[in-house]
């Protein structure tokens, strides 16, 4: 049994996973409630899927780019977690997350999610062997340079607003814009992506792993 949390943003996302079905997935928006409200619905997700803590196996966090203070708590409950209960735990991309929530095309595509600021934090990614593949630096921009960076069609999906979506939409020739539900980040998808790293042994120190942060103009190698 696996347990993956998804603290990257505003949004918050729970999933059970046991390799052949999502038992039990939960994704709701807080207000800045992360650590009022994080503890208290890993529990009540465990009771409602009876599921006792000596079943989990593994554990799986989002590592963002994301919000620095959503993060760092969601990182610390799962590291008091994996110590408490002697497992170990997967760290899995945020924009990863997003991009494997989309059907693979022959097309490009970029994954964002919501950097502060009216700002987004972007991965590029293209179709190779069925999966997606990071092929380009992740960085951090406003909305109106990511639609001057799109010069091919390309899908966008994630978390965007309804007038970060207009701005997109002006380049309707080049964007393709995911529906709303193709672009939640689920917290199944983060289990599934830590599971298949699991069964193949592939696990983070749970000294060293980290959220992934991001500054303006500020690129990390894809």
């Amino acid at each position: 049994m696996l347990l993956a949390v998804d603290t990257s943003t505003s949004w918050i996302g729970l999933a059970l996973f046991d390799d052949e079905q999502i038992i039990s997935e939960t994704v709701w928006k807080t207000k800045s409630h992360h650590s009022v409200e994080l503890i208290p619905a890993i529990d009540l997700l465990l009771k409602r899927s009876l599921v006792d803590t000596k079943e989990i196996q593994v554990l799986a966090a989002a590592t963002g780019p994301g919000s620095f203070t959503s993060l760092r708590i969601g990182l610390a409950v799962i590291k008091g977690l994996s110590l408490a209960l002697q497992i170990p735990v997967i760290g899995i991309p945020s924009l990863d997350i997003i991009a494997a929530g989309v059907p693979v095309q022959d097309l490009a595509l970029a994954a964002v999610l919501q950097a502060g600021r009216g700002r987004l934090a972007v991965g590029w990614y293209s179709g190779k062997d069925g999966t997606w593949v990071s092929d380009k630096p992740t960085t951090v921009m406003t909305p109106e340079e990511l639609e001057q960076k799109i010069h091919k069609p390309t899908i966008v999906c994630g978390e965007l607003n309804t007038e970060e979506r207009q701005t997109l939409a002006r380049r309707w020739k080049k964007v393709i814009l995911a529906s709303p539900a193709e672009s939640v980040r689920r917290p199944a998808i983060l289990a599934q992506l830590a599971w298949k790293r699991w069964l193949n042994m592939d696990v983070d120190d749970i000294v060293t792993i980290a959220p992934i942060y991001l500054h303006y103009k500020d690129p990390i190698p894809g």
